[in-house]
């Protein structure tokens, strides 16, 4: 299992260097740095001072010696101004060094957010802080829900209740995210009054007004496709011998399921649930926007629509993370699960 581990965290970081090279590359194309420079400069600013901008701020330098100094292995050359001649940094909001020093990722550097005039770290982390906050308390409601839903499905295939609740579960998953948001909005906020349509008084603190609209938002979506999944390995559970030779032994139908046929449904919604977390992380791109949260979904689509490079950079950078970290505590908890992965 160590040696698993070890091989797919080195399979990661080679991953996330192939694919933050990749965004490097499209994030610097040259309309996206000439945007860059008219929204840092003015709407009319002649094509020589656009120029004169990217030069000063580094955007000119070669396209491998950028990355090098992104991600730290290369000592970053302070900027020299053209006005006194001496060295200063980029940008007068960020911390770049003024000292040949090596200062990205690799260093804890991310860059300098232009859209928001701070570092990339003190504008994602408190976002990605907000948007766990919400993942969290989606994940509270969805997987207890969901799995219960399951279950309840899978014990007695074919019945009443089986068909109501796999129609409702198809129903949740065939509709996105940003219908049943307008639809939840419509009925709880604009009619009902119960509750908040925004979710940005949830930064100085989170009530069941203003924060049950966008978490019943993200779950009810995902609380289908678990609940599907469970009943799915609950049916197959339920079918096998094992069970039938219990039910044959005497044990009551309730202790067959508990004792017997719970721990090894579960081991297939397992790994779905695993996979919501990129699923949230994405997701909350439109949610967050609709309520005007503002996670991490907020702050990635202010970053694409103001062309802030090093913000997107960042943004980019933990989404792949989080997807390669969250399949391999999948794999590995399946085989902690499964003891037939275990012994192959």
């Amino acid at each position: 299992m160590l040696s698993f581990i070890a091989r797919r965290i080195g399979t990661i970081l080679l991953t996330m260097l192939c694919l933050t090279l990749v965004v490097f590359f499209l994030v610097n194309l040259e309309p996206n740095l000439k945007k860059l420079a008219i929204s840092q400069t003015e709407m009319h600013t002649p094509p020589e001072q656009l120029e004169s901008w990217l030069v000063n701020h580094g955007y000119r330098q070669n396209f491998f010696v950028r990355y090098g100094h992104w991600l730290g292995v290369l000592k970053m050359e302070p900027m020299v101004d053209p006005a006194t001649g001496k060295a200063s940094q980029r940008f007068s909001f960020c911390n770049d060094p003024v000292e040949p020093a090596y200062s990205g990722v690799l260093q804890g550097n991310f860059g300098c957010s232009t859209k928001f005039k701070t570092t990339v770290a003190a504008k994602l982390f408190p976002a990605l802080r907000a948007t766990g906050i919400l993942m969290f308390w989606v994940l509270v409601v969805m997987v207890p829900v969901s799995l219960l839903i399951g279950i309840l499905a899978g014990m007695r295939e074919g019945s009443r209740t089986d068909r109501v609740l796999s129609v409702a579960s198809i129903a949740t998953t065939a509709t996105p995210e940003y219908v049943s948001g307008v639809i939840f909005t419509v009925i709880f906020a604009s009619w009902l009054g119960w509750l908040n349509g925004s979710a940005a008084s949830a930064a100085q603190g989170i009530t069941f007004y203003n924060f049950t609209l966008p978490v019943i938002t993200l779950a009810i979506y995902g609380i289908g496709y678990i609940a599907r999944m469970t009943r799915a390995s609950m049916v197959e559970v339920m079918t096998q011998q094992y069970i039938r030779t219990a039910r044959l032994k005497g044990l009551s139908f309730s202790s067959v399921v508990m004792k017997h046929a719970l721990r090894n449904a579960l081991i297939a919604p397992f790994t779905v649930i695993m996979l919501q977390f990129p699923w949230l992380l994405t997701g909350v791109v439109i949610v967050e926007t609709m309520f005007r949260y503002q996670g991490f979904g907020y702050t990635l689509v202010e970053a694409a629509g103001n062309n802030d490079i090093d913000l997107l950079l960042g943004c980019s950078l933990v989404s792949v993370f989080i997807v390669l970290i969250t399949q391999l505590i999948s794999d590995v908890g399946y085989a902690y699960l499964n003891p037939r992965i275990r012994v192959q």
